[in-house]
């Protein structure tokens, strides 16, 4: 029996292990879109960063405190996959420092069980489970900051998938945000005695994990026992450690310009040296998920530097409002009959002080709420962008980078995936955007103001008009009535695979063959078209002294039908239908949503290390609108000034849907004024923050992203010679 529906921890030795099980009903293995195979490909659709309440933090979250809806263990993931959301394939991937080696070899077998129940008569596989872990790694400085990754086994067996989940700690520099909040769990349970027995559950796995032994760091990993905890606290030391297992794996960033946990500043620049980036093993990244888009650069940063090396705050512009300035206008707007030096001395403290808390900028006023802090920190502009977005993280920057100039080596050479980062088990649930913004996303909240005082204990003013210095780093990430407007239905991962099955879909991952989309299945083709030769899919690497042209194929994502089709509702009980899915499925019907239009992306790798980023991004490079009211658009378009530049550029394309509801979308909701400065804001939060029933609708353009095609400038030869990387090359 597999770890279910009723358990999401190892309860203390004497207790019953209550025990669950995964729906046995088969699932129509004929769901693929008979309009989704071309040239013997088909494209499948999946979710590799699934979390279940093996993660503390999802533990964490599904507290009554937090109005929490309970245990959602492997088994759900497992369902949810399967007869929820009907996806070809999924990946459970806790966080590995939150993983004692009982859960470890629980997930494994889990997942290895549904993998089975997937199978079908015929030989076929209507779900493919792939296994891992997250390394959630989280930097005080953004020197110490490397960020979070997903490590996907190809294979399910013992001895295809490390016998121990690394994490990220053992280094000094790392936060551990959980010895600040497991304490506060011991007096929840004296608060709130109903349901003292699940915090105790809480406070005991904590101590479970922390009576699991650091291994030695000095042996290799084959010679560590079974059950220590292994760290690898930069990512050099995690691809060494995977290369000594030498097993097939991948590693995948996300949240890479996340701001919610990335120090102000973050810099995707340093992971391109000093081995912190293996480009056989980093071939993909997470450019969307359930907790925004990492894709897009902006112009604005959180601070500069001054030649001494201090923090300096920017102006405000039009586009955005750094938080340290708007901490300035809070201690200005307190000043009251201070006297005017007084009132600016105190002003410029404000600065300070928020500049030095980093994400947790908003505990310098213990008092303020989210509403006072308007918009700062935000983007104003692009699609449902993470929150705090960090533009020295985002996928486009990272494009760019060539810190050894035409050395192509010292390159990102992503392709694109989204996938949903769900905490309740749920995957890829932005098939539909209607709602309820519980359950569809991470949105979680304190159940009243008093359990919203208790999970963010700020010390108190002698003088309200004057800021606290600083607060703990992990205050800012649970700032729940900001952040909350920031999470989304979870988006999705598209292959191109030879076959639906393992092998077809990893493969597919390996060429980069990829796409995301922020939840909607839209299917994207992508190619480069030869003068005298086959078609080079997305995630290519070509080599050429002329003028590149690409073709754009796209169908809008089928209309949902409400509720759940007669398969899930023979698969699964009522009950659990109406817990797990929500009471809604995949439900598509013969009608499809219209494409509007296809927007080009060129990105020209750097051919120095200090020439200037912003330049090099054009966004978009062109835009071309489709046939009005189609499902269907086809385009093509060419790069004439490719030869005259004489210089490698990267292409990608969007893929926009006709607008439709979805939550979140207008993110703060932000008032502006005549001359265009933010106002007032109304937070997408819960409890009180948000009116009971608001799911925060606003209309957005559901889209999806190709991967790149990397077209390398390669003078006097019109062809190449294939990569050592194992991507596509060929010349024109």
């Amino acid at each position: 029996m597999l770890v279910g529906a009723a358990a999401f921890i190892l309860l203390p030795p004497g207790e019953d292990q209550p025990v669950g099980s995964i729906s046995l009903q088969p699932r129509t293995t004929a769901r693929v879109d008979a309009n989704a195979v071309s040239d013997s490909k088909q494209i499948l659709f999946g979710d590799l960063h699934v979390h279940t309440t093996y993660s503390l933090d999802a533990f964490f979250t599904s507290m009554p405190l937090l109005s929490g809806e309970g245990a959602h263990p492997p088994a759900d993931a497992c369902d949810y996959a399967r007869h929820c959301a009907a996806l070809d394939f999924y990946a459970i991937t806790d966080h590995a420092q939150e993983l004692t080696p009982e859960h470890w070899a629980l997930e494994k077998e889990a997942n290895r069980q549904c993998n089975a129940v997937g199978q079908t008569a015929d030989g076929g596989q209507d779900l493919v489970v792939f296994h891992g872990f997250e390394w959630t790694q989280i930097g005080r400085t953004p020197d110490q900051h490397y960020g979070h990754k997903n490590v996907i086994f190809r294979g399910l067996g013992e001895d295809e998938v490390t016998p121990r989940p690394i994490t990220a700690l053992g280094g000094p520099e790392v936060v551990n945000p959980w010895l600040t909040i497991a304490p506060v769990m011991s007096g929840a349970g004296l608060i709130d005695p109903l349901n003292r027995e699940t915090y105790s559950q809480f406070k005991w796995m904590f101590d479970q994990l922390q009576q699991v032994p650091d291994c030695d760091s000095g042996k290799p990993s084959r010679e560590l026992p079974l059950d220590c905890r292994e760290h690898a606290p930069t990512p050099d030391i995690l691809f060494e450690k995977l290369d000594e297992w030498d097993y097939d794996a991948m590693v995948i960033p996300h949240g890479t310009a996340w701001g919610s946990y990335s120090p102000p500043g973050t810099n995707l620049a340093k992971q391109l040296s000093g081995g912190m980036h293996d480009p056989d093993r980093q071939k993909l990244i997470e450019i969307y998920s359930g907790h925004g888009n990492s894709e897009q650069y902006k112009d604005w940063r959180e601070f500069t530097l001054g030649e001494d090396g201090e923090r300096i705050c920017p102006e405000e512009t039009d586009a955005y409002l750094p938080c340290c300035r708007r901490a300035g206008q809070i201690m200005r707007s307190r000043c009251g009959d201070l006297p005017a030096a007084e009132c600016e001395r105190r002003v410029d403290l404000a600065v300070e002080y928020a500049l030095a808390a980093g994400i947790a900028f908003d505990g310098i006023f213990p008092d303020t709420g989210a509403e006072e802090w308007l918009d700062c920190g935000q983007a104003r502009s692009g699609f449902k962008p993470d929150y705090s977005l960090r533009p020295l993280g985002t996928a486009q920057y990272g494009l760019a980078l060539s810190p050894g100039g035409t050395d192509r080596r010292d390159r990102f050479r992503w392709g694109f995936i989204g996938s949903s980062d769900s905490h309740s088990g749920r995957a890829s649930t932005g098939f539909k955007q209607d709602g309820p913004k519980r359950g569809r996303t991470d949105m979680v909240g304190p159940r009243n103001d008093f359990y919203a005082a208790l999970l963010r204990p700020r010390s108190e003013m002698e003088d309200p008009r004057m800021p606290v210095e600083s607060t703990s780093g992990f205050a800012g990430a649970l700032a729940v009535e900001r952040t909350g407007s920031f999470l989304y239905p979870g988006g999705v991962v598209a292959v191109h695979a030879n076959e639906h099955s393992r092998q077809g879909i990893w493969d597919a991952l390996e060429r980069r063959e990829t796409y995301a989309t922020s939840g909607p299945r839209i299917l994207l083709w992508f190619d480069l078209l030869m003068a005298n030769g086959p078609e080079l899919p997305m995630g290519s690497i070509v080599k050429t002294n002329v003028a590149p042209r690409f073709r754009v194929r796209a169908m809008g994502a089928p209309r949902q039908a409400p509720g759940c089709p007669e398969e899930t509702i023979t698969a699964l009980e009522p009950e659990r239908i109406a817990k797990l899915c929500m009471g809604e499925c995949y439900y598509p019907t013969d009608e499809r949503h219209s494409i509007t239009g296809v927007e080009v992306v060129r990105v020209r790798p750097q051919t120095s290390p200090g020439e200037d980023i912003g330049g090099l991004i054009e966004d978009p490079w062109q835009t071309i609108p489709c046939p009005e009211g189609q499902d269907t658009c086809v385009v093509e378009f060419t790069d004439e000034d490719f030869t005259k530049g004489m210089r490698d550029a990267v292409y990608y394309v969007r893929v926009l849907q006709e607008p439709t509801e979805a939550i979140n979308a207008d993110n703060l909701r932000t008032q502006f004024d005549a001359a265009g400065k933010p106002v007032a804001v109304q937070p997408c939060g819960v409890g009180a923050v948000s009116a009971p029933g608001d799911d925060c609708m606003a209309e957005a353009a559901e889209r999806a992203w190709s991967s790149p095609i990397f077209v390398d400038y390669a003078a006097g030869a019109p062809f190449a010679l294939a990569g050592s990387d194992g991507a596509q090359e060929a010349g024109l």
